[in-house]
Order: structure tokens, then sequence, then C-alpha cells
């Protein structure tokens, strides 16, 4: 017998309604994090208002503030924008790649985001904002679209013996991380003089080649 909810029933009633109210705030929140971002990278951090966020996302201040105490606060929610890329890169990688070229494939793309929509200067700001003693650490969640997907493809790497057998998963996952870190900080402090796309694609190989059985 069926633990569900018959179609039709007052509780399968109220289980969709709230499904579509969680559906409908999370479509809220990410279109107030995207307007966010596109303004800020075309205008700037501090020449972008609350009320410029609210007319293009086309919401309201009480929804900004529903989800956000503050402009600043938003700082934080760039790994969002980060892990709505994942997502559609999850559904678009070739399944024929292998787990490693995968990884290959989600770096260079992610990479290839930032160079074209985010300003250095607004992923300093992003890694400033982790940095504080009241910081979220949003990129440190574990239950981000980014890890599960780094995960997942670890996992199948270390099925298919890609990885050394003397690394965990998490160990393997950990570092992949800390890599991709590494080179966005270090384009950061480098003002952005050189490409970090390209200059991944050239690095994160001879990185992997470590990880490899």
């Amino acid at each position: 017998m069926s633990c569900q909810p018959k179609e039709g029933s007052l509780n399968y009633f109220y289980l969709r309604k709230e499904a579509d109210v969680k559906k409908t705030s999370g479509q809220t929140k990410s279109r107030i994090v995207s307007a966010a971002w596109e303004l800020f990278y075309q205008h700037g951090y501090e020449n972008t208002t609350i009320d410029d966020i609210t007319e293009l996302s086309g919401t309201s201040k009480g929804s900004f503030y529903h989800y956000f105490s503050s402009k600043d606060n938003l700082l934080g929610s760039l790994s969002d924008l980060f892990d709505k890329k994942y997502e559609e890169l999850d559904q678009s990688m070739d399944e024929q790649l292998n787990p490693i070229d995968k990884l290959l494939f989600i770096n260079r793309e992610l990479f290839l985001m930032i160079e074209n929509t985010v300003s250095v200067s607004l992923l300093s700001k992003l890694f400033a904002s982790q940095l504080g003693a009241n910081g979220e650490r949003g990129l440190l969640n574990p239950d981000r679209t980014y890890y599960k997907l780094v995960r997942r493809l670890v996992i199948e790497g270390k099925e298919k013996g890609l990885f050394r057998d003397d690394l965990s998963v998490n160990d393997v996952t950990k570092a992949y991380a800390l890599y991709e870190r590494a080179m966005m900080y270090d384009w950061c402090i480098s003002a952005g003089n050189y490409s970090l796309c390209q200059y991944s694609q050239k690095m994160l190989p001879l990185f992997i080649d470590g990880l490899r059985a």
C-alpha cells in the first residue's frame, strides 16, 4: 500500500501547495541574485542600488529584504550564481566523457563565465565576505550543487580506477575545490592580468595528474 497521499485529497492539496510556494520562492531569490550580479558587473557594486535590483528582477523591496538583509549580504550569493551555472553544465555535459574530462569541462566553462560576467573586484569582494568574522562562508557549504556534482564525478572516477587508491573521495573532492579557489584567489590578487580560463586549462591537467592512479 502506498504511503503517498491520494490525488484530490486534502493532504495532497496542501503538499502540492507547499511545493509550489517553495518553487516560487526559489525562483524569486534566483531572479534577485541574477539581476544583482548583472548590474554589479555592468555598473559596479557601489553604483548599483537595491531599487535597481528590484526593478530589473521584477520583484519588490519586501521580497529583497526577505532574502537579504542588505546589499552587502548579496556578496555571498555569487556562489548561488555559480551553482546555477553548474546545474546547467550538469545537464549539458557529454555523458561519453570520462569523469576527469567532465571535471576539466566544468572548470573551463565556469572560469569562462567568471571572465565574461564577473569582474575581478566583485570576485575579490566575494572572498573578502567569506573571510569576515560573520561571513556565512557559502563557498564551503557542502550542500552546494558544486560539491554534490564534483563529489559525484570523483566517485565515478574512483569506480573506474582513475584516482589513486590512497586518496579517498573526500580527499580528491577537497583537493579539486582547493585548486579552483586558489586559482580564483590568485586571479584576483593579480588584478586579472591573465586569462583565468586559459591558464587553468594548462594547469588543471597537471594538478589532476598528481591525483591519478
